[in-house]
């Protein structure tokens, strides 16, 4: 049996449902192992981008990881995503970034792509991800960047409602002008159907894709 490890950097209740079940579609023989720091997310927060602190502390989980027997690591946060690179170089297994497989089908849907986030420390990494994956593919895209502002804040305040309200706002606002969105949070995915009815846009969303790459990588016995 093989064993997937996801490394969240908040008590993410709803999206470690979300990849518990995923898991137990895509990948039904394996065993799905959870590493979550509580506020590691908040302390990105504070201070505008991932830290030295930070970046030891997801280092260091990404190791335990391996120690608990991963085959294949999954990084759930698109804050981090950048931390996660450094990781890719050190771990001594695969390493999944949750958003990678999105970005990619984004840049290969459209030449205009929309990232819709609720906070500014997804928005910058996000966009940044799915411009590299434009150039990986030699492909030119421009990106068109949707803050949900105060979204993230309601949705830490109970307020599921508000928090959905304003990310459709956002998807209407900048519908116009891209070919795809792309939702930069794991926890979005639930806005994904909504989202592309409203706006008439083809709509991505991370988790799912993220699940399938890990699943395709452990198919393809890349994993130790």
């Amino acid at each position: 049996m093989k064993t997937v490890v996801a490394v969240y950097t908040a008590m993410a209740i709803g999206l470690m449902n979300d990849i518990k079940q995923l898991v137990a579609e895509e990948i039904p023989d394996c065993r799905l192992i959870n590493i979550a720091d509580d506020c590691l997310i908040q302390d990105v927060i504070k201070a505008g981008g991932p830290t030295v602190g930070v970046t030891r502390r997801l280092l260091a989980y990404y190791h335990a990881a391996e120690d608990a027997g991963a085959d294949v690591i999954l990084n759930t946060c698109s804050s981090i995503g950048e931390v996660a690179d450094i990781g890719k170089k050190c771990a001594k297994v695969p390493l999944v970034k949750i958003d990678d497989a999105m970005a990619l089908k984004g840049v290969q849907m459209g030449d205009r792509v929309g990232v819709i986030a609720t906070l500014p420390t997804t928005l910058g990494p996000t966009v940044r991800l799915v411009q590299r994956k434009a150039d990986e593919i030699g492909k030119k895209v421009v990106v068109v960047e949707g803050l949900a502002k105060g979204a993230f804040e309601a949705l830490m305040s109970g307020k599921a409602d508000e928090h959905d309200a304003l990310i459709l706002q956002t998807a209407k606002a900048i519908a116009a002008q891209v070919d795809v969105i792309v939702l930069a949070q794991g926890s979005m995915a639930k806005m994904q159907d909504k989202l592309a009815e409203a706006t008439g846009k083809p709509v991505l969303s991370s988790p799912k894709l993220g699940v399938q790459e890990v699943r395709d990588i452990l198919l393809k016995g890349v994993a130790k």
